[in-house]
């Protein structure tokens, strides 16, 4: 009855380490493509910006003006942001729980 006892505890720490193994993996794996596309997608946006910055400045007849204007637009949204944290944190941790539960 030992033996099965022992077996037993043997064969289910194997199962949760292979069971966090996975978990880990999968959030390494998760990460890894977050990180590229969010990398990706700050070069996209910053060239975007500068493009669209000369595209006002231009039509302004000022470059100086394209780039306050959306300077000022990225300050309105910092500002939003910063109002909304709790709502976006929220969200990240209840996302981040359900991953971790399946």
């Amino acid at each position: 009855m030992i033996d099965i006892i022992k077996d037993y505890t043997t064969k289910r720490l194997d199962l949760i380490k292979l069971q966090f193994t996975e978990k880990s993996s999968l959030s390494a794996g998760i990460i890894a493509f977050i990180s590229i596309v969010v990398i990706a997608f700050s070069f996209f946006i910053i060239l975007f910006n500068f493009g669209i910055a000369f595209l006002i400045g231009q039509s302004l007849g000022n470059t100086g003006y394209g780039f306050l204007i959306v300077a000022g637009f990225y300050f309105v949204l910092m500002i939003a942001v910063f109002f909304l944290k709790k709502l976006i944190v929220k969200s990240i941790a209840n996302q981040v729980i359900d991953f971790l539960k399946k």
